[in-house]
């Protein structure tokens, strides 16, 4: 069972739809029980991080979301379900993340004639060649809408950067766990395939 996390936030249907388009189903859930049976897990978003973070906390998602991590299975984050795994984020304000991956959540900082938020179709490159990404060039377009980026610590977290008024980076893989900054569901063929790369990872994939 794929599990797609419900916290209020987020483009869950469209997700869902772009899964059963590669032959794959998928359970819109909020319920922590149903989230430690998934296989796989998803956690997408849009919106502003504090906003986020405060009700997946408040649906007491946080502890489960840790839990089904570490536990090895493939899990997914998609944007804000990117940006929610970091330390910090400085989206108005300054909030504390889940503190899964070491690093923080800034906004662009873009020379004059390039616009915020960064939104549309750019190219990703990889520094690592994720499973989820097998099949897809390197160079592949993909979409994006954002005004914040992650910044790592850990370098070796890094699966790919895009450039927007410098290279930032555009997705992470760490063991069982990948997450991108674009919209794969919004992403025409490279995205479906993203996505039916990840439905079929062995369950004990890792890095």
């Amino acid at each position: 069972m794929i599990a797609i996390v419900d916290y209020g936030l987020g483009n869950l249907r469209s997700v869902q739809k772009a899964l059963e388009k590669v032959g794959h189903a998928a359970t819109i859930t909020s319920d922590a029980a149903e989230l430690s049976r998934a296989e796989r897990v998803i956690l997408p978003g849009v919106g502003a991080s504090a906003d986020a973070l405060a009700a997946v906390r408040a649906q007491g998602l946080e502890g489960p979301l840790k839990d089904f991590i570490a536990s090895g299975r493939p899990f997914l984050g998609v944007c804000l379900g990117l940006q929610m795994l970091y330390d910090w984020s400085y989206e108005d304000g300054e909030h504390r993340g889940l503190g899964i991956l070491p690093g923080k959540v800034v906004r662009f900082d873009v020379p004059a004639g390039l616009k915020v938020p960064h939104m549309g179709w750019n190219q990703v490159r990889f520094a690592h060649r994720p499973p989820i990404f097998a099949g897809i060039d390197d160079g592949a377009y993909f979409y994006f809408v954002h005004s914040y980026h992650v910044v790592n610590d850990d370098p070796a977290c890094v699966a790919t950067e895009t450039d927007y008024g410098g290279p930032f980076c555009s997705s992470v893989w760490r063991d069982n766990l990948y997450a991108t900054q674009f919209h794969p569901e919004k992403s025409q063929a490279a995205g479906l395939r993203l996505l039916k790369n990840f439905a079929e990872l062995p369950i004990s994939a890792g890095g």
